[in-house]
């Protein structure tokens, strides 16, 4: 179970986009998460004409290392950890470290 999930908000801790927030796009195989408008690159592209495509400069995201990000916690405004617990029904649940609050319900 993933302390970080496709559609949660979080913040950028580290690197040039430090205290951005944006939602989780998806997240790779290897460790790295898309966050919606940030990590911003300059890409060059070649024109297409088969496709209709003009060549030219695209911003598009590149991805994040999971280490740099965490989640949001909407009620202290902050950046927080996640931990586990696990329901009388044996469902297992995310809560925020810091206010012991339920991330999914």
């Amino acid at each position: 179970m993933n302390k970080i999930r496709k559609g949660d908000k979080v913040i950028i801790q580290t690197g040039k986009d430090k205290g951005k927030q944006g939602l989780v796009l998806s997240i790779l195989e290897n460790s790295k998460v898309m966050v919606e408008g940030l990590n911003m690159v300059k890409k060059h592209t070649k024109p297409n004409p088969a496709k209709g495509e003009q060549g030219g400069l695209v911003s598009k995201e590149m991805p994040l290392s999971i280490s740099n990000i965490a989640i949001f916690n909407n009620a202290t405004q902050k950046a927080d950890k996640v931990t586990f617990k696990e329901l009388k029904d044996g469902k297992k649940i995310r809560i925020y470290k810091s206010n012991q609050e339920a991330i999914d319900v």
